[in-house]
């Protein structure tokens, strides 16, 4: 099997899989994400765009995709671009040796001139080797503010999908699943307590679970509300 190839120390989320995945109303984003990692998948569905607001869950997919592309044995590669713009756009270079390209925070490099060039060479540069694509951003391709027509074009071919937050019960539901992958049971009851006491932002909801699972461990009791009470303050 060969490794994931992860450049200027970038390292994946473990969790960040696709079976810890809930989407709520983003199956479809999902799906297709999915799709794209099959071994059949053709140009036409091999360049996607997912975005949405901070904590929807983009970053996630991504990095499950690299992850599926590990288990798989093919190389894949992640760069989270607001991380690395001071490594400048030779990031980008020779990247199609990878069969699946992930590229977050598209963003950040909106509007930068070197970027933008480097960007539509790479868009191509794939395109030509048979590659995939995958990108996240906070904003949809039209209202990026991409200077440079050609790359406009290139992202509004992308099959496109708007990630949307999780409704209250979604949040509950992810808990809970999130909490079933560790072994835990949380119920409907302390999961509602901690969606009412608690932050609202998933990624903070995750670590507060992790933070939950190793108390529960630590004192071998089970995730009730008192217990909550007592390790957390509230």
């Amino acid at each position: 099997m060969k490794p994931i190839q992860l450049p200027l120390g970038v390292r994946l989320r473990d969790d960040a899989t696709f079976i810890n995945y809930y989407p709520g109303a983003n199956a479809a984003a999902l799906g297709y994400v999915e799709r794209l990692c099959e071994a059949d998948a053709g140009w036409t569905e091999s360049l996607i765009y997912l975005w949405g607001k901070d904590g929807v869950g983009r970053t996630h997919l991504l990095q499950a995709a690299c992850l599926r592309f590990e288990q798989l044995g093919e190389p894949a590669v992640y760069l989270p671009l607001a991380e690395l713009l001071d490594r400048g756009t030779e990031i980008l270079d020779n990247l199609e040796q990878y069969e699946l390209v992930c590229l977050d925070d598209l963003q950040a490099v909106a509007g930068r001139a070197d970027w933008e060039e480097a960007l539509f060479h790479l868009f191509n540069r794939l395109r030509d080797s048979g590659r995939r694509l995958l990108i996240a951003a906070s904003t949809s391709p039209r209202e990026l503010p991409v200077k440079l027509a050609d790359l406009k074009s290139r992202l509004t071919l992308a099959l496109i999908f708007q990630m949307r937050p999780l409704s209250d019960e979604d949040k509950l539901r992810a808990l809970q699943l999130r909490a079933s992958r560790r072994g835990l049971h949380l119920t409907d009851e302390v999961g509602h307590f901690i969606l009412t006491r608690g932050t609202r932002s998933m990624s903070a909801l995750f670590e507060l679970l992790e933070q939950l699972d190793q108390a529960s461990l630590q004192a071998q009791r089970k995730l009730t509300i008192p217990f909550l009470k007592e390790t957390l303050g509230w």
